[in-house]
């Protein structure tokens, strides 16, 4: 029976009707946070409900284009009784102590709480950047399980995990989904990546908390990234006297995906003191333009970011050699976020720069206002020669 799922009309209901019935069996108390602590005060796509025998995690919309889905995890601990009314299929025993992990994003939240020795899969081990990680797949510890049509069924039921943790990929159906579930294993969906505040996004280290049974530990350091980046945020806004004009991306065989101005990006600009030239775009997903069309706006961008693959002037001119009229390519104020990357394609920006992003605003504050931070040295972003 695979993990409860309903359409949020009804799961309100379900959950409610559970909680009634779930008193008197004893949920430890050492490890977990206040309720008002662990509800998410910037994420929009997953909710903490703590009860007295178990704690409900609620995912919703986990992919894109996803509308009224709903999953609802019911997290019970170790050796307690399991609540009346709910099948083993639907309840995940806490703390997990074996996962295998689908996305790197998810990994520098599980080193973040020093939980790395419960990982025994990952999927894509060429694009770990971790290197204490990248240590443990050449040892064998940890099993690289292949992706989508190559996911290797025979080795993921081998490692007998406790869990997978999933990113959507544009529906619940989607094939790798059904060939997990056949083998008859839980499967969480982690939506982190769809959230469009980059706090939002580190504030997703309050679910794996909560799977690990060290929610204070994980709340802890969500605070500390919470101040860091707000006061950062202020910092940076009260001594700006103009906001530079911004452009993300790279085209992609004539269309350019246009990161709306509503997204994790935009926000990042803005915090830091920029003008995204797409601000007032409002989408839930990148639109595609004609390479002339962000020409003509491009023209007015002071800084240009995120060139994807390119690492290089040359290979952007390679892409459309008009792009070099551009006065941020004249200006040398290209910026790519790949100064943390391993030979084989690992980008920490995707790993820890999940979790810590105000590291990242300050990159992006110090690209666009030289001289703000005396001496700061760039951790995810370089200047692209």
């Amino acid at each position: 029976m695979p993990i409860l799922k309903s359409p949020v009309y009804t799961s309100f209901f379900l959950i409610f009707i559970f909680l009634q019935g779930c008193h008197g069996v004893g949920q430890p108390e050492s490890e977990i946070v206040d309720d008002a602590d662990a509800k998410p005060q910037y994420a929009s796509l997953f909710s903490v409900d703590h009860t007295d025998s178990c704690t409900v995690i609620s995912i919703s919309n986990p992919w894109q284009g996803a509308e009224n889905v709903r999953f609802n995890y019911y997290l019970v601990r170790q050796g307690m009784r399991l609540p009346g009314g709910l099948d083993s299929s639907d309840v995940i025993f806490t703390p997990v102590k074996r996962i295998i992990c689908m996305s790197t994003t998810h990994l520098a939240m599980i080193s973040a709480l020093d939980e790395e020795n419960t990982l025994v899969g990952i999927s894509g081990k060429n694009y770990i950047y971790s290197a204490g990680i990248r240590r443990k797949v050449t040892a064998d510890s940890i099993k690289d399980v292949g992706y989508n049509t190559n996911l290797n069924k025979e080795m993921i039921l081998n490692l007998s995990p406790d869990l997978v943790i999933m990113y959507g990929v544009g529906s619940e159906s989607a094939g790798y989904v059904s060939r997990i579930r056949e083998l008859g294993i839980k499967i969480f969906f982690d939506a982190e990546y769809l959230e469009n505040d980059p706090l939002a996004r580190a504030e997703w280290i309050k679910v794996f908390g909560a799977l690990y049974c060290r929610e204070k530990m994980a709340d802890s350091i969500f605070r500390y990234e919470v101040k860091a980046y707000n006061d950062l945020k202020l910092f940076v806004n009260k001594r700006i006297k103009k906001r530079p004009s911004v452009l993300l991306g790279l085209p992609f065989k004539d269309t350019w995906y246009i990161s709306p101005g509503n997204s994790f990006m935009s926000k990042l600009i803005y915090d830091a003191g920029g003008n995204y030239l797409w601000a007032d775009n409002r989408s839930k997903v990148a639109v595609p333009m004609g390479i002339e069309n962000v020409y003509v706006k491009a023209m007015l961008a002071d800084y240009w970011l995120n060139t994807g693959n390119a690492t290089s002037l040359k290979e952007i001119s390679i892409v459309d050699n008009r792009l070099e009229d551009l006065p941020c390519f004249r200006n040398d104020n290209i910026y790519n976020n790949d100064r943390r990357i391993t030979g084989d394609g690992g980008n920490d920006y995707w790993e820890s720069g999940i979790i810590h992003p105000h590291i990242i605003l300050k990159d992006i504050a110090s690209i666009l206002h030289p001289g703000m931070f005396a001496n700061y040295i760039l951790v995810y972003y370089r200047r692209i020669k």
